[in-house]
């Protein structure tokens, strides 16, 4: 009960779609209608709102970050491995990514979740979500593009996992980034024809 309890939790919390809604608040319109048609903070930024993008961005992290540290809260006694690998800590954190990336207010097409993994790895450990921040930030200012540092990020915090002994988080860290890495798989063949947008661009 604990483990549908978790996945549960975070599957609600991160199904808010918050871009979404901030944008219609705003009167941006439905930004699903806009530029990647993504619910993201990226889309968001296409409506040359800076302000508003970084809200989302903030509200994205925090809808990941949240049910973690709930799960943690309340249904972490201690598991030790190999049951700790798919506990309920780790089925929030994949049930916030889920419920990013396919909520069921909007038809299961939602985000690519990759500002709600930022929360779910800084939930796990704050040693993952330093990793998967530094990786982020630092390929954003490379290449400044989107994509190469989301899936950067979430390979990144996988790898993180196992390096810095948190092991038992290996397993769904690194099903959260073969999802994301598929969800990413239009951006990648735009990457390899040289076409993918750049942050800002209104495309």
């Amino acid at each position: 009960m604990d483990h549908a309890l978790a996945l549960l939790l975070g599957y609600i919390s991160g199904s808010i779609p918050f871009g979404l809604l901030l944008a219609k608040a705003a009167g941006k319109g439905d930004i699903r209608s806009i530029g990647s048609g993504n619910i993201g903070a990226t889309n968001v930024l296409r409506t040359g709102s800076k302000w508003l993008a970084a809200a989302t961005l903030l509200l994205d992290f925090a809808k990941g970050l949240v049910p973690v540290l709930i799960a943690s809260a309340v249904f972490d006694r201690g598991t030790v491995l190999p049951e700790a690998a798919w506990g309920p800590v780790p089925l929030a954190a994949i049930g916030a990514v889920l419920g990013h990336c396919f909520p069921v207010w909007l038809g299961f097409k939602g985000g690519k979740g990759v500002a709600t993994n930022a929360g779910v790895s800084f939930g796990l450990a704050w040693p993952i979500g330093v990793a998967y921040a530094v990786v982020w930030i630092a390929a954003l200012a490379l290449f400044r593009i989107s994509s190469v540092a989301g899936m950067s990020a979430v390979c990144a915090a996988a790898v993180a996992a196992a390096v810095l002994g948190y092991e038992h988080f290996v397993p769904v860290l690194a099903a959260i980034a073969v999802l994301i890495i598929w969800l990413h798989r239009a951006n990648i063949g735009r990457l390899m024809r040289g076409e993918e947008p750049k942050v800002g661009s209104k495309t």
